[in-house]
């Protein structure tokens, strides 16, 4: 559980004020007098560098040697609202959300890390009834799943400040290729705004391995993002994470930018929003989401470790995360509804060597299937040439078939395909003058981290065309 111990002494002005902090804010701790406890002391001095330095406090298993107030109040999330706890973890997009929106209002808040203490993990588990979700945060105590930085917003009472500059370009989407427009245009010394709704990085973010990106023989996702993250923040991008676009206006020759609390003003528009993983829309699938059901191996695969999981799918995705579970799940199952791959032979001839992947082709999956406890069991399966079913069991399941362009937000301003995808031609023009499109939701695009850097590229080409005019 979260423990929090105070080494101290009686006569110590400074361990007074400390504890008289911590008692004011309801913070349970436990006091160590190091006047009565030998072993405390040699601790004290361990922690400390051979110097008796109190107050210590130890807060799972991080030090602070005679920390301030406020100093307490950052590692603990004391603030004038209340005492704010955000169970996560680092490589959880929502959670990177939630943080930074948090750090950017000059919220306090305490990090608890669900993949360093058991006790975290249990504790998410028991708030969302056995579902392991996250972010959740607890605020004075009660806990809130997931929240939108709306949410936290009116929770927290913060005060969102209005934007009233006029940017050159406004950069909707924080992927490679909005990261990629972003480094070009500032280059360029046109002044950037990147809006991304979740994390920097995108799909990208959550790919465990890359080994197609020119310069590097493999590199994680997160890895190429932070870099291509601090190289867009180095040359003057301005980068803003958690806020959801809600609606473009364009008037007089200028295009504003709405979330729910903020207007954004720009000359031009770059629409690289990504896509959203595809689901099967098959019975069980929507009551199991989160609690059995995922649709990313680097979010969630960490839950399943020596534990049996299925995955869905057989194109590139499907088979790059399945072989990125076999290294700490007990089995993977792969299951495919057409008799080959659609994968990357790159990809195919890795699975017979991997003893802990079993694969079943021609297989349709008709239904998800839960236990007593209404958790998962296994999906169900319909051979494809027989007609018979059977039920695939396993622990979770992880499906990979496809991505839908998060394009909704432009139908009214720029011509989308059938499918949802931005039209555009020359240098990544969409229908609108001043309006451009880079990655994944642009039709045609090719859904690789290269690929998406050189649309970047282009968009940046298109946007500095425009701006000069």
């Amino acid at each position: 559980m979260n423990t929090l111990k105070l080494y101290g002494a009686d006569w110590c002005p400074d361990c007074r004020r400390a504890k008289s902090y911590l008692k004011e804010n309801n913070i349970p701790f436990q006091f160590i007098d190091v006047d009565l406890d030998k072993d405390a002391t040699k601790l004290v001095e361990k922690i400390n560098n051979g110097k008796r330095i109190i107050p210590t406090v130890e807060l799972n298993g991080n030090t602070y040697t005679n920390p301030s107030n406020i100093s307490l109040a950052e590692a603990l999330g004391i603030n004038n609202k209340g005492v704010v706890q955000l169970f996560g973890a680092d490589w959880c997009p929502d959670c990177r959300r939630a943080k930074s929106y948090l750090s950017d209002n000059n919220i306090h808040f305490q990090y608890i890390d669900v993949d360093k203490y058991d006790w975290a993990t249990s504790k998410v588990e028991e708030i969302n009834n056995g579902k392991r979700i996250i972010p959740t945060v607890l605020i004075n105590g009660k806990p809130h799943t997931n929240p939108s930085n709306n949410s936290l917003k009116e929770l927290l009472d913060i005060d969102v400040k209005k934007e009233h500059k006029v940017y050159d370009s406004i950069i909707i989407g924080g992927g490679a290729a909005g990261l990629t427009a972003a480094i070009y245009a500032q280059r360029d010394r046109f002044d950037t705004l990147i809006l991304e709704k979740k994390t920097i990085g995108g799909n990208a973010f959550l790919t465990q391995k890359i080994e197609n990106y020119p310069g590097f023989t493999n590199i994680s996702g997160p890895a190429l993002m932070d870099k291509m993250e601090e190289q867009a923040r180095t040359y003057g991008a301005t980068i803003k994470t958690g806020v959801d676009v809600i609606e473009i206006e364009e008037k007089d020759k200028k295009f504003y930018v709405k979330s729910e609390h903020e207007v954004f003003i720009a000359r031009s528009i770059v629409a690289s929003t990504g896509s959203t993983y595809r689901n099967l829309g098959i019975p069980g699938e929507e009551k199991l989401i989160g609690s059995g059901v995922h649709f990313c191996a680097t979010c969630d695969g960490a839950f399943y470790r020596d534990r049996e999981v299925v995955v869905i799918g057989g194109g590139n995705s499907a088979l790059e995360e399945g072989i990125f579970l076999s290294g700490f799940v007990k089995k993977v199952k792969i299951v495919h509804r057409s008799s080959e791959f659609a994968a990357s032979s790159t990809y195919v001839e890795k699975l017979p060597s991997i003893d802990n992947i079993e694969v079943y082709m021609n297989k349709t999956a008709v239904e998800f299937i839960a236990d007593e406890n209404e958790s998962f069991k296994g999906i169900k399966v319909t051979d494809n040439e027989t007609g018979k079913e059977e039920i695939i069991t396993g622990d979770g399941s992880f499906i990979f078939i496809g991505l839908i362009p998060n394009t909704k937000l432009f139908e009214n301003n720029i011509k989308l395909n059938k499918k949802g995808f931005i039209l555009t031609t020359g240098l990544a023009e969409a229908s609108t003058k001043g309006i451009f499109a880079a990655g994944d939701c642009r039709e045609g695009a090719i859904a690789q981290v290269a690929a998406a850097t050189g649309e970047g590229v282009l968009a940046s080409y298109g946007l500095k065309e425009y701006l000069k005019k």
